[in-house]
């Protein structure tokens, strides 16, 4: 891929009804959290306020059947947060839509693309 190439990205936001969706920064939050075990390293690694990751895993939580996020309160231990099976099943068929967008798209932005103008000290 080229340099330029590299820097065109599609970001897909799934919306069901009015105020329930799923886009790249829920999706990243979830994969954070499962890398880390943990809500607030995950959010902190984002940039956002553990209580803007706890709002955004809430509203995920409250939008499937199931939780996709556990998380364990703090004690002599520490707390910690997992991804359920729903959790990593939402964010597989999330990362398996982008793909097969972004697979069906290519020529569409290959055109898109050649009609750029081009940016000044690139080629």
């Amino acid at each position: 891929m080229t340099d330029k190439a590299s820097r065109e990205r599609l970001h897909i936001r799934i919306v069901f009804g009015d105020e329930r969706m799923i886009g790249p920064g829920k999706a990243e939050l979830l994969e954070r959290v499962d890398r880390s075990g943990s809500i607030a390293a995950a959010g902190r690694e984002m940039g956002m306020s553990y209580k803007r990751a706890w709002q955004l895993i809430g509203t995920m939580n409250s939008m499937f059947r199931d939780p996709v996020v556990d998380r364990t309160r703090g004690g002599p231990g520490g707390g910690g947060a997992v991804l359920t099976e729903t959790g990593r099943r939402v964010l597989a068929l999330y990362r398996a839509f982008e793909a097969d967008a972004a697979r069906a798209g290519a020529a569409h932005l290959d055109a898109l693309r050649a009609m750029l103008r081009d940016i000044p000290g690139q080629k």
